[in-house]
């Protein structure tokens, strides 16, 4: 039976491929039934792969940054500013501040990569809680059909009870079915917060070189 949920959750995983487009960067493994998306499962991101300069044990910690640099971290932490906007708001800043040493653009970005990070960390824990609810629906819709095919096969069936079974296996389908759309816009979202935080890395490192 657990075979037959898998299945269910390998048809999930095809949809949200064919709604996001194209071949995925990595292949998806479907071995963790706790992660139903097509893209690859990253739990933690690396500090170090994105920005290139060395970055030393504890980061740039105890640089210290004023309160004009902490309104800018604020700011670039919204996931709601295009990447364009970032750019505008970094060259503005930079422009204002041309003192600040390549050590402060690193604490700015250690630390959007820490907030982002979290973020994206309890995503991620959020799709497997997630993908765990489906399994145990998917068991719960097995539940019901199997008891239909039990009245049915009975000499004398009780179709009023029949009935309600079907209205019942209609609703959770449609629960079913509904969550695993939502899936789509979900699986995409630590992948995105992932290109964002290279994105602004790429920003403040040409910042903080033509400083």
């Amino acid at each position: 039976m657990k075979s037959r949920h898998f299945s269910a959750l390998l048809g999930v995983a095809a949809m949200v491929g064919a709604a996001v487009g194209g071949t995925p960067a990595f292949a998806a493994v479907f071995n963790d039934p706790t992660w139903p998306c097509v893209q690859r499962k990253v739990e933690s991101l690396s500090l170090g792969l994105m920005w290139s300069s060395p970055v030393e044990n504890g980061g740039s910690k105890g640089v210290e940054l004023g309160p004009e640099t902490e309104g800018l971290i604020e700011q670039l932490a919204l996931r709601r500013l295009s990447l364009e906007d970032v750019e505008g708001l970094v060259a503005g800043f930079a422009a204002e501040h041309p003192d600040l040493t390549e050590a402060v653009y690193e604490q700015v970005f250690e630390r959007i990569f820490n907030e982002l990070g979290a973020k994206r960390h309890k995503i991620i824990k959020g799709i497997e809680r997630y993908s765990l609810k489906q399994i145990a629906l998917a068991e719960k819709i097995d539940g019901i059909r199997a008891e239909m095919d039990k009245l049915l096969s009975d000499s004398a069936p009780d179709y009023d009870k029949i009935d309600k079974l079907e209205e019942q296996l209609d609703w959770e389908e449609r629960i079913y079915q509904e969550r695993s759309r939502s899936l789509t816009y979900v699986c995409e979202t630590p992948v995105l917060i992932e290109k964002r935080l290279y994105g602004i890395a790429q920003i403040l490192m040409k910042a903080g070189v033509q400083k």
